[in-house]
């Protein structure tokens, strides 16, 4: 049953207009004014709002306001709800971002329509999803509105995995995504040696196997269940979609496949957003200070090595290390390179 917040001051439309919701269907919470208004959202955050603008206290382009500045209640869709009918007035409420506005006296069949117009028509992402209980498909269903990805896979079957069995082989070429519903996978890879050496460990509730889509590489590990789990694929065509066709979309899911950990969401970030040139040479400006502020200190890593910090083909870095070498920013030798010019090779990657 979804909750609508009714704000009105005025006591007989305020009694009138929750019976009507309520015969309607919806849960109503109701308040008098528009700082009980706000406390209610905060104690128990409603579908939608219905809200009127002349009220004392704190009148409704307060509330929206203080909705919109609210991460746990920015996107909740508002419909203001007032007498006034100047234009002035309803360009000042869409203008902050209301979904709709009424004015009374009003038709019940208007109202009742703007209701279910508005909670059928999702308008923002939310804040956080929880990854761990639905949050993903909430995810997805919300994505497919917000930036119009209407050919998002609508079939997102769970798919069961044995315990010990290989998920992907190093060298696979990358065809999903995938979302641990339950159990846990580890990816590793073998040394020369043949001893195994674990990548990375990953739960319910987390997402696995993106960077060779972002880098458009082949799997540089293998991934096995380390229990029985349960798997979400997301197709490439689908992270793809995700990733790039809508701004807010894309930020929102790199968030999501970054859990939440600030250095490696920037990372993300600039795998997904910054060109070769510019995450190139930020890594060689990182391993310069690294080096130490000797003139004569250079980096040692081996391109494999620094094509993974990169984020790219090996025989991308390498392009890209010869235009630097070539533009006399650095000196590349076959275990070393050097960086000549720091501050043009600053400017140089933009």
């Amino acid at each position: 049953m979804k909750t609508i917040l009714l704000i009105e001051d005025d006591a007989v439309i305020r009694e009138n207009t929750a019976e009507l919701l309520e015969l309607a269907g919806y849960a109503v919470l109701t308040a008098e004014n528009g700082q009980l208004g706000v406390a209610q959202a905060l104690a128990a955050k409603p579908d939608l709002v219905v809200c009127d603008i002349m009220m004392p206290e704190l009148d409704g382009y307060g509330v929206l306001q203080i909705f919109n500045q609210n991460a746990q209640l920015a996107g909740v869709p508002f419909i203001f709800l007032t007498a006034k009918t100047e234009r002035l007035d309803l360009r000042r409420g869409m203008a902050l971002g209301a979904d709709d506005y009424l004015t009374k006296p009003f038709d019940k069949a208007e109202l009742l329509s703007a209701i279910t117009g508005r909670l059928n028509r999702f308008q923002h992402l939310r804040p956080e999803y929880d990854l761990h209980r639905e949050g993903l498909n909430e995810f997805l269903d919300d994505a497919r509105a917000v930036g119009n990805l209407e050919s998002l896979a609508v079939d997102r079957k769970v798919h069961a995995v044995r315990k010990k069995q290989d998920i992907y082989l190093a060298g696979d070429e990358p065809t999903r995504l995938y979302f641990v519903k339950s159990g846990r996978v580890k990816t590793l890879k073998a040394t020369d040696s043949g001893k195994e050496l674990i990548t990375g460990f990953y739960g319910p509730g987390e997402f696995f196997g993106y960077l060779p889509l972002l880098q458009h590489t082949v799997h540089s590990d293998s991934a096995v269940a380390v229990d029985d789990a349960e798997l979400v694929y997301i197709p490439k065509d689908d992270f793809t979609q995700l990733l790039l066709r809508n701004p807010e979309v894309g930020q929102r899911f790199i968030h999501l496949l970054a859990n939440r950990v600030g250095e490696r969401e920037q990372q993300l970030l600039a795998m997904a957003y910054n060109s070769i040139r510019r995450r190139v040479a930020d890594t060689l400006l990182r391993l310069h200070e690294q080096a130490g502020p000797a003139p004569e200190a250079s980096i040692q890593l081996s391109r494999e090595d620094m094509a993974a910090m990169v984020g790219t083909a090996s025989e991308s870095l390498i392009r890209t290390l010869s235009e630097f070498k070539a533009d006399g920013l650095i000196e590349v030798t076959p275990k070393n390179v050097r960086v000549l010019e720091p501050e043009k090779l600053r400017r140089a990657g933009w």
